[in-house]
């Protein structure tokens, strides 16, 4: 491809261009940023964790401590460092029931993660008492 200049002389300038090798892909703003964001399935959607303890006051919750015990009990309250007060607390050991606690304190830094038990499972454990 020739381009003249011609305010000053007609020698050809040189214009670079694409090698034939590099293909130009045209993509849409929303190709290219959907592209690049990771696949999230719902079990995996950051939740802010205020507003998440507070929805499960007053409901059934499993708790995982760091250490490997699960407590289950009904989330009696939590405070503004996320400790956690259980009522009616049960203990389970690798899977195992271990007893029942009552209403017990869980010291924040020790939990591993919590979770809101399904009404289905609430249900199962009365049916099996």
């Amino acid at each position: 491809m020739q381009i003249y200049k011609t305010l000053e002389s007609k020698k050809p300038l040189q214009v670079a261009t694409a090698p034939p090798q590099i293909k130009i892909i045209n993509r849409t703003r929303s190709d290219s940023v959907l592209s690049f964001l990771p696949r999230l399935s719902m079990a995996t959607i950051p939740v802010n964790p205020k507003p998440f303890l507070n929805n499960l006051t007053g409901k059934t919750v499993i708790v995982k401590l760091k250490w490997g015990m699960e407590y289950k009990g009904f989330l009696a309250s939590v405070d503004s460092y996320m400790n956690l007060q259980l009522g009616n607390a049960e203990e389970y050991v690798d899977g195992q029931f271990s007893g029942n606690l009552g209403e017990i304190l869980i010291r924040c830094n020790n939990v591993l993660y919590l979770r809101g038990v399904p009404e289905d499972e609430e249900i199962e454990d009365a049916d099996r008492d």
